[in-house]
């Protein structure tokens, strides 16, 4: 009788909204990095990206209450939906870091690295459209865990780079911070990576 009944097919295309939305705002941070003027009104933008986050991973949450029948395990539905969850507040995090520090200027590195969320962001939209056809995703979840490498190097390279040539202890604690959130919006992204490999081991 079980297998009778219709699964709510509607998780597969909200996945896919959230992690558009996830790539909306990687761009939008790569865009106010890359032209520095109006920021609290480009971080304005940012967060309201993440409240419509938020709004998808409730309604993926609302839904998975009210669904008998899931096309993924339930415990997988919610682990993903969380941690798509998770990129998007850390980029959010970065963009209101950079209001509440009052930066000024970005640096090359800050840059770079902004980049390469956007390029993670794009890797996983890609992975989540293949949810329903998972032999789709190695290529990447691979590129994923490629960039999150990347932008770990490029993390120490700024941060031992930040401790040697800034005297100014106040613009060391503000910069080091930035670029540790940066970095963790990497991780964040990485961890969507091995939730989707655990589906497709899974499934497969």
């Amino acid at each position: 009788m079980v297998g009778l009944l219709p699964r709510e097919e509607v998780f597969f295309d909200l996945f896919t909204q959230a992690a558009e939305n996830i790539l909306q705002a990687a761009r939008l941070l790569k865009a106010m990095l890359e032209r520095y003027e109006q920021v609290p009104e480009q971080a304005a933008a940012i967060k309201a990206a993440e409240e419509r986050g938020d709004e998808i991973i409730h309604q993926i949450t609302d839904r998975l209450n009210r669904t008998f029948i899931t096309p993924l395990d339930r415990e997988d539905i919610h682990a993903l939906a969380r941690q798509l969850d998770n990129v998007i507040d850390w980029i959010e995090a970065v963009a209101a870091r950079l209001v509440d520090y009052r930066v000024t200027r970005p640096t090359p590195a800050a840059v770079e690295l902004a980049h390469i969320i956007v390029h993670m962001a794009e890797a996983m939209v890609e992975a989540v459209r293949n949810l329903r056809r998972l032999d789709r995703v190695e290529g990447q979840l691979e590129e994923i865990h490629r960039l999150e490498n990347l932008a770990d190097h490029v993390h120490r390279e700024a941060i031992a780079r930040l401790f040697a040539e800034n005297g100014q202890p106040l613009e060391v604690i503000k910069w080091k911070d930035i670029y540790e959130t940066l970095e963790r919006a990497t991780d964040q992204a990485e961890d969507v990576a091995d939730v989707l490999a655990a589906i497709r081991a899974k499934r497969m």
